[in-house]
This record gives C-alpha cells, sequence and structure tokens, in this order.
C-alpha cells in the first residue's frame, strides 16, 4: 500500500505505457473469451444464434456503458484524493461509489429488461432471432448489479496506480468463461442460454477479484455510510452523469449501424457481430486507454502537477498512433483466416473485409478521441466529452451511414463508421491539447478542483 500516489513522479510516457498494457491484456483476454463465445455458438451452425448476439450486444453495449461511466466517475475522485494526500477521503469516496453504482445499475438493468422487445425490434431484429435475442437478454442484464461493483472496485485499483492487480479482476473472470462457456454452449447443448449464464458467472467472479484485491491488499474501500453517500453524490454524479451519457454515445452509434445494416439480411449482421468483437480484442489498448490514464490526470491534478498533464496527454497520443498501425497491419493479414474460422457467408465476410482494411485504421483517431475524453472527464469538463461524443454517434452517425450505404451497400456503414471517426478524432483531439496546455494558466489564487474555479479560469482567459 502506497502513501503517496504513483503517478506524480517517474516517465510519464512509462507510466501510460504500463496501465494501458495492463488494461489492454485484460480487455483483450475478456473480449477474446467473448470471441470464442460468439465462436462456440457459431458452431451450433444457426445463423440466427449469432445474429441473436449481435442484436443482443448493441444492448448490452448501452447497459455495459453506462457502468463504465461510473467507474469513470469513481476513478475521478479518488484519485485526486490520492494525489491530494487525502487516503483517508478517497477510501471515502470509493466506498459511497460503490453503492451509487450498484443502485443505478439495478435502474438500468430493470428499465432495459422490461423495454428489451421493443428496443430490439427497433434495431431490427425479427422472428425467432427476435426472441433469442430477447431471452439472451433477459438473463444477463440482472447481472449489471454485480459488474456495477466490480468495475468500480477496478477503477479503485487504477486511481491507486495498481494496474496489474486491475489486470487480474478481468483475468480471472475471462479464465472461468473460457473453461465454462465450452461446456455449457456445446457440449451441454445449452447454446444460447449457455453463453448467457457463462456471463453472469464470468461477473460474479470480477466483482469478488476487483473487491478483494481493492480492500484487502490497498484498503481503498471504507465501509459506506450514510453521511458520506449524501455528501458524495452530488460531486460524483457531477462526473459520473456526463461521463455516463458520453459512453452511452458510442452503443447507440453501434445501435443505429445495426438497424442500418440489418435491411442487409442475417449473413451482415453476422459479419457485423464478427466486427465487433474483433475490434474489442484487437484494439483492447485502444478501448483501455481511457481509463488507464484516468488515474494519471487525476493525480497529478490533485497535486497540482500541471506539466505533466500536458506530457501525459501527448503520451497516450504516441501510444494510441503506434498501436493502432501494427494492429492494423496484422488484421490485414489475418482477413482469410478470420472469415473461415466465423464460417461467414458472402455478405459477411464482404463487412468483414471492409472493416480489417479500411474501418481498422481509423483507430487511430478513434484513441485520440478517447484521450480528449480522458481528459476533459477527469480535469473538470465532463460536458465536453459528452457533446463531442453525441455529436459524433447521436447526430452524424445514423444519417452518414444511411447515405453511404445507399451508395455501396452494407459495407457503407463500415466507411461511414471509420469517416467520423477521422473527422470527429482530429477535432477532439486539437480540443483536448488546448485544454490541457492552458489549465496551468490560471493565476495562483484560482482553485482548480471547483466549479467556481472554473468560471474564474475561463474569465481569466478571456482577459
Amino acid at each position: 500500500m502506497t502513501t503517496q500516489g504513483r503517478f506524480l513522479t517517474g516517465s510519464t510516457m512509462g507510466h501510460v505505457v504500463r496501465m494501458t498494457a495492463t488494461g489492454a491484456l485484460g480487455i483483450t483476454f475478456v473480449f477474446l473469451v467473448d470471441a470464442a463465445n460468439l465462436f462456440w455458438v457459431s458452431m451450433l451452425g444457426d445463423a440466427r444464434m449469432v445474429a441473436a448476439i449481435g442484436f443482443a450486444f448493441a444492448i448490452q453495449f448501452f447497459s455495459v456503458s453506462s457502468g463504465v461511466g461510473l467507474m469513470i466517475g469513481a476513478t475521478a475522485l479518488t484519485s485526486r484524493s490520492i494525489g491530494a494526500g487525502n487516503r483517508a477521503e478517497a477510501r471515502r469516496i470509493a466506498g459511497s461509489a460503490v453503492i451509487l453504482a450498484a443502485v443505478a445499475q439495478a435502474l438500468v438493468a430493470g428499465l432495459v429488461v422490461s423495454l428489451r422487445y421493443p428496443i430490439l425490434e427497433f434495431a431490427g431484429a425479427q422472428g425467432e432471432t427476435l426472441d433469442l435475442a430477447a431471452r439472451y437478454l433477459a438473463i444477463t442484464l440482472p447481472s449489471l448489479v454485480v459488474m456495477a461493483v466490480g468495475l468500480v472496485a477496478s477503477g479503485v485499483l487504477r486511481a491507486e496506480g495498481d494496474g496489474k492487480r486491475a489486470m487480474f479482476v478481468t483475468l480471472s473472470s475471462g479464465s472461468v468463461s473460457m473453461v465454462v462457456d465450452p461446456l455449457l454452449i456445446y457440449w451441454l447443448e445449452l447454446g444460447l442460454d449457455g453463453a448467457a449464464s457463462g456471463l453472469v458467472l464470468s461477473r460474479f467472479i470480477m466483482m469478488v477479484a476487483a473487491l478483494f484485491f481493492a480492500t484487502r491488499v490497498h484498503d481503498l474501500i471504507a465501509r459506506p455510510q450514510p453521511g458520506d453517500i449524501l455528501r458524495h453524490m452530488r460531486p460524483f454524479l457531477a462526473i459520473a452523469l456526463p461521463a455516463i451519457l458520453t459512453q452511452q454515445a458510442t452503443p447507440f452509434g453501434n445501435y443505429v449501424l445495426t438497424k442500418v445494416l440489418s435491411q442487409f439480411g442475417d449473413e451482415a449482421v453476422a459479419g457485423w457481430a464478427v466486427v465487433g468483437r474483433l475490434s474489442v480484442v484487437v484494439f483492447g489498448g485502444v478501448f483501455s486507454l481511457s481509463g488507464a490514464i484516468g488515474g494519471i490526470f487525476g493525480q497529478n491534478f490533485g497535486a497540482g502537477q500541471y506539466d505533466r498533464l500536458t506530457s501525459t496527454y501527448r503520451d497516450a497520443i504516441l501510444f494510441c498512433l503506434g498501436y493502432t498501425l501494427v494492429a492494423w497491419a496484422l488484421l490485414v493479414t489475418a482477413h482469410p483466416v478470420i472469415v473461415t474460422a466465423f464460417g461467414l457467408g458472402p455478405d459477411g465476410a464482404l463487412v468483414l473485409w471492409a472493416f480489417t482494411h479500411v474501418g481498422a485504421g481509423a483507430f487511430c483517431f478513434t484513441g485520440a478521441f478517447f484521450v480528449a475524453n480522458a481528459a476533459f472527464n477527469t480535469l473538470g469538463r465532463p460536458t465536453l466529452a459528452t457533446g463531442l461524443t453525441w455529436i459524433r454517434d447521436g447526430v452524424l452517425t445514423l444519417p452518414v451511414a444511411i447515405w453511404v450505404a445507399g451508395q455501396v451497400g452494407a459495407v457503407g456503414v463500415i466507411y461511414a463508421q471509420a469517416g467520423l471517426g477521422v473527422v470527429m478524432g482530429g477535432l477532439a483531439a486539437l480540443w483536448g491539447w488546448h485544454f490541457v496546455r492552458n489549465i496551468g494558466t490560471a493565476p495562483p489564487s484560482i482553485d482548480l478542483k471547483t466549479r467556481r474555479g472554473w468560471r474564474d479560469i475561463n474569465r481569466f482567459r478571456r482577459r
């Protein structure tokens, strides 16, 4: 257990690489297990089951993303207190965040379960595919409460700087799924129900492991007290609610893309399902980047070391660029093998080709978008992340996807997503860089940790 923030000294690139690498290994393994889950379902030879997972994944993405937003709020507040040297307050914040996240996700799970049929129908699911996807959601969504607790505890580990144990949390849950999923899906012939049950079990394992490390190893989650929960609710929600809205934008974009793609048939949706699993497996480093650097930003912000904020931002962008170029080359090479492994038909294989050869390259800018959002969320401007993300995924995605798909077919969905990623990622990266560079330009009398202080900064800049 450390008394001083781990990110306050040493190379910021070293911290970025270490935290992102451990995060990437963890998230990549989890999504690799998810891809293996899809593979075992595809072995049953029913394209409707694969398509059902594709539709259910679009809905699950919404629910899981709300949990990630709650984790961002916990990580930001906890890391700031650690950086400021107030570990006792960090413990109390973490305890409150666990309860608030669990309650929030219980509400989300209840709402989505009750509305799952109309939501899936709007996404384009029909007939038996609709029934299969709805049953999958009914089994898996109640475990969102368990997952929320695990995510917050894992976020606390990252706020502390313990990327290794945060990685072990995801590795432990994924390892159980890797063993259990084929038994449930294939050998016990439970099919889609087996896949759903394996997911629920993995979430319980994740929660237990995360709580063990956060409480027993670091003693960084205090027993929640009603007074603390009420006191922390406002600052927690001030970060978590915009972060949730930000996180919801990406699954919303994925949802509308699934709807656009559904008009081209189950084969195209099956290809899209493979793209969804493949992107998070191969680009685990990019997806984990935002969560990985949040703690680095937070600790240095809490300690007032603003020069290290700019170096962290720069190093994260460079890391993303190198990672994406390597991953893109691997995807181009592996395309024929992936088509064969998942048994994709001609339409599905064409969707996959568009991703591996074109869409994957846009992750250079998608990663830059995540870095900017991490800075906005952690450093006091979460609404900027919300606005930029919803412009990309909520406002522009549907019309651009409809237009491009109308010109070139199902692959237009991939091209539209990639094009928007490049434009909005570049804009967000430049805006985020300007924001981070100017944090330290306020006069010493301005408190950067309060809402009033940020208003004073804006007035100071306008002068």
